[in-house]
Formats: structure tokens, sequence, C-alpha cells
């Protein structure tokens, strides 16, 4: 799994753009919380196997940019979590889910859906 950092606002511009052609997922993580870092482990360990290999991953630490979390709610219409993972798709999340909701299994059907 490669993450791509999401440090800048304006990359949220390029999320949208680039959802047009694959899909993306956003990961925002409490580097703080055990629980996020429990979620994240498990997100990293999953991957290879659940069949994702097109989709985009992208990082956002909520310490360090939590303005950015706050512009996700906002044009993604999610409410803020820690640990939360989004689908985006044609500009628009497709899914959303915190803690030890967030299940690869129900990201991939949504990816081939």
């Amino acid at each position: 799994m490669q993450w791509t950092p999401l440090t800048q606002p304006e990359q949220l511009a390029d999320i949208v753009r680039e959802s047009a052609g694959q899909p993306v997922v956003i990961f925002k993580h409490s580097t703080s919380c055990s629980i996020s870092a429990m979620a994240k482990s498990r997100l990293e360990r999953q991957w290879a196997d659940a069949g994702l290999a097109d989709v985009k991953a992208y990082y956002l630490d909520l310490l360090r940019y939590r303005p950015i979390s706050n512009q996700i709610a906002e044009q993604f219409g999610v409410q803020h979590q820690s640990p939360q993972l989004l689908l985006i798709q044609d500009g628009e999340c497709r899914y959303d889910a915190s803690h030890m909701s967030i299940q690869l299994g129900e990201v991939k059907k949504k990816v081939a859906a």
C-alpha cells in the first residue's frame, strides 16, 4: 500500500479530479490515538488482498492538518471522525466509515459497482 500524504487544502481539488478516472480513498488518522493506529495497521495489512490496487490512497494526519479534515467534512458532506476512511468516486463520497467499522470488502463492493 502506497500512501500519498494529504498536507495541502488544494489537494482536495486534485482528489476530486482524480476520482473521475480512478477511485480514491482518504484515511484520516489521529497519530495520538491507539484505535486509529490499529485501524491504520489493519488497512495496511489487508490492502494487498482486498483487490484495490487501482485505488489511490491518501493519508491525513489529523493532528497536523485538522483544518483539512474540516474541509473534507464540509466538501463531502460527512461528519468528522477519527479514524475515518472515505471513498471518493466521481467527486462524491460513496463510502464513509470510522473506527473498527472500516471494511475494505465494503470499499471493494462500491468500487466494483
